[in-house]
């Protein structure tokens, strides 16, 4: 089994990978980081933890747009997005301390 050490948001993870494919999860891992930070601009610092699960909804969103034949969003969409990526981090935000509050 090979490794390939790869970078998000400042962190180092080495992820175990198959032989020949260590390039390739490099790459991913770029585009993903250059995705998480574009979110976090948007949105704020919400949190690694939200930013990546907001990257990955926003991920397969896309994937799933793709998979039907549906063109990913323009660019003019991208703010909207953007703005629709802000609320729900705010919501998940108000979320999370009703949470800890009652815990």
């Amino acid at each position: 089994m090979a490794k390939a050490d790869v970078e998000i948001r400042g962190r180092q993870y080495s992820i175990a990978c198959a032989p020949g494919r260590e390039q390739r999860l490099v790459t991913l891992s770029r585009q993903l980081d250059e995705r998480v930070e574009a979110i976090a601009r948007a949105v704020g610092e919400v949190g690694d933890d939200r930013l990546l699960l907001v990257a990955a909804l926003a991920l397969l969103d896309e994937l799933d747009a793709a998979s039907r034949g549906v063109a990913v969003a323009a660019a003019p969409e991208l703010d909207r997005a953007a703005h629709a990526l802000s609320d729900a981090a705010q919501r998940i935000e108000k979320l999370a301390a009703r949470i800890e509050e009652n815990t």
